[in-house]
C-alpha cells in the first residue's frame, strides 16, 4: 500500500511540474509577442486609437448611417453577437475616415467555429452590399472548427483571403486573443501581416503582380475589388460571434 501511495504521489508531482512548465512557456510566449508589438510601436512613433472602448465614435455601418444592434461594447471590447434572422443595414462596421498608407494594430478573438475578417481599401458604393466587394480581407477564423480552414491555407487565420496564405500557423485557438498588425504602404508597394508577434504574410499592394494575384483568386472579374489605394477599414459580420479591442492606427508618410 505504501508503495502504491508513493507512486501516486510521484505521478501527481510529475503532472504538476508539467502543468507549471506549460504555464511558464505560455507566459514567456505572451511576453515575447507583447515585446515585438511594443518594439514596432516605438519604432513607428505615435499611434491613434480607433476605438475608445466606450463608444462607436469613428465608426458607422457599411452603407448606413446606423450600426446594427448586434454590435455592442462590453468591458472595453467591441463585440458582435449575431442575430442571423434579423435583416438590417449596418451589419459590417467601417471607419468614418479613409486611409491610404498605414499600420493597423488590433486584437481579435473568434468564437468556436467562427469566421470574420478585417478589411482595408473599402469603398462604400450603394450598389454593393458588402465591404468585401471592394476591400481585400485579412482572415479571422477558428482554424480548428470552421470548414473554411479546410478550403486551403489562403482561407486560414491571418491569410490575405484567397490570395496569400500565412507562412506559419501561429493563430491561437477560439476563445483566445490574437494580436494582429497590418501594414499597407503604397509608396513602398508593400503589405505585411504580423500575427502574435510573427510576420506571416507579405504582398504587393498595387501594380501588375497585385493584379495577377486578383486574377488567380475568386475575385477575378470583380469590378473595383482591390482597386482603391484609399478607403475605409472594416470589421466583418460573417454571422458568428467575434470580439475586437485595442484598435489603433499609425498613418505612414
Amino acid at each position: 500500500m505504501k508503495k502504491i501511495g508513493f507512486c501516486a504521489l510521484s505521478l501527481l508531482f510529475l503532472v504538476g511540474c508539467k502543468e507549471a512548465n506549460k504555464k511558464d512557456t505560455e507566459e514567456a510566449a505572451k511576453k515575447e509577442e507583447a515585446a515585438v508589438v511594443e518594439t514596432q510601436e516605438k519604432q513607428d512613433g505615435e499611434w491613434v486609437s480607433l476605438f475608445d472602448g466606450k463608444t462607436f465614435s469613428g465608426w458607422h455601418g457599411y452603407n448606413s448611417d446606423e450600426i446594427s444592434p448586434e454590435w455592442s461594447i462590453q468591458d472595453g471590447t467591441l463585440v458582435l453577437t449575431p442575430n442571423n434572422d434579423r435583416k438590417v443595414e449596418g451589419k459590417n462596421l467601417v471607419t468614418d475616415k479613409d486611409y491610404t498608407n498605414f499600420k493597423l494594430s488590433l486584437e481579435w478573438k473568434i468564437s468556436e467555429a467562427g469566421n470574420s475578417g478585417v478589411f482595408w481599401g473599402v469603398k462604400e458604393v450603394p450598389e454593393l452590399h458588402e465591404p468585401y466587394q471592394t476591400g481585400p480581407e485579412i482572415q479571422v477564423l477558428d482554424n480548428e472548427r470552421h470548414p473554411d480552414a479546410k478550403a486551403g491555407t489562403t482561407h486560414q487565420a491571418g491569410a490575405l483571403y484567397d490570395m496569400v496564405p500565412p507562412s506559419e500557423k501561429v493563430a491561437k485557438p477560439a476563445g483566445e486573443w490574437n494580436t494582429m498588425v497590418l501594414k499597407i504602404d503604397h509608396n513602398a508597394n508593400e503589405g505585411e501581416v504580423w500575427l502574435n508577434g510573427v510576420e506571416i504574410v507579405n504582398f504587393p499592394v498595387h501594380g501588375e503582380e497585385w493584379e495577377n494575384m486578383i486574377k488567380d483568386s475568386k475575385f477575378n472579374g470583380w469590378e473595383g475589388f482591390g482597386a482603391y489605394k484609399t478607403g475605409k477599414i472594416g470589421l466583418q459580420h460573417h454571422g458568428n460571434e467575434v470580439s475586437f479591442r485595442n484598435i489603433k492606427i499609425k498613418e505612414l508618410q
